[in-house]
């Protein structure tokens, strides 16, 4: 009798036993779910982080990039304008330019009148090969250039030039050399430079 008793309670003793063992396990297995899910969510909230900053990195750089964007067609404005005033000035410049050389001209050709010179060319021989020259023309620029280009046309190297202003007029004289192939007949040369005064 004291036998079952100790038998039955041994059983129940083990029974309980195995009872806690179950449910140690399954403690186990629900803390082991519990971390899976954490770490689980834990890896979506770092990769939505990671792309809301490679997002946001996008966005930096586009914004950027329309920064530079803006600075460089504000640049490009400030230029054009500098551009546009210097044309403008420029402009100006020009205009009073050409209007002091037309008083110039004026001046030149009314003060010619009233001391009665009139254009004209001079040329001599001095040799075969050398020539004189006289040109009396009107005070303009590049009256002077324009003659010595006439003369070095004819085929002549000018050797020894004067240049003389007074009353309007422009007084050149030059002792000149033929070249090869130069134009040796007087009255031709000095009906070119007639013609080339003219033209000035």
């Amino acid at each position: 009798m004291i036998l079952g008793l100790n038998k039955y309670s041994y059983d129940d003793f083990c029974a309980t036993g195995e009872g806690n063992n179950s449910g140690s396990r399954n403690e186990e297995d629900e803390t082991k779910e519990f971390k899976s899910k954490n770490l689980e969510a834990e890896r979506k909230r770092r990769q939505k982080l990671s792309d809301r900053l490679l997002e946001l990195r996008s966005l930096m750089n586009k914004a950027t990039i329309i920064t530079d964007a803006i600075t460089y067609i504000e640049e490009l404005q400030s230029t054009v304008r500098d551009i546009s005033d210097q044309l403008h000035q420029m402009d100006i410049t020009l205009k009073e330019d050409l209007e002091s050389q037309k008083k110039g001209i004026v001046v030149a050709a009314e003060e010619m009148k009233k001391w009665g010179i009139e254009p004209e060319v001079q040329v001599t021989r001095l040799k075969e090969n050398k020539l004189w020259i006289q040109i009396v023309c009107q005070k303009k620029n590049r009256a002077f250039a324009e003659m010595m280009e006439a003369i070095s046309v004819l085929g002549y190297d000018p050797k020894d030039t004067s240049v003389t202003t007074t009353k309007g007029a422009l007084l050149v004289t030059s002792c000149v050399e033929v070249m090869q192939d130069g134009c040796t007949e007087v009255d031709q040369i000095k009906d070119f430079l007639l013609k080339t005064i003219k033209r000035i």
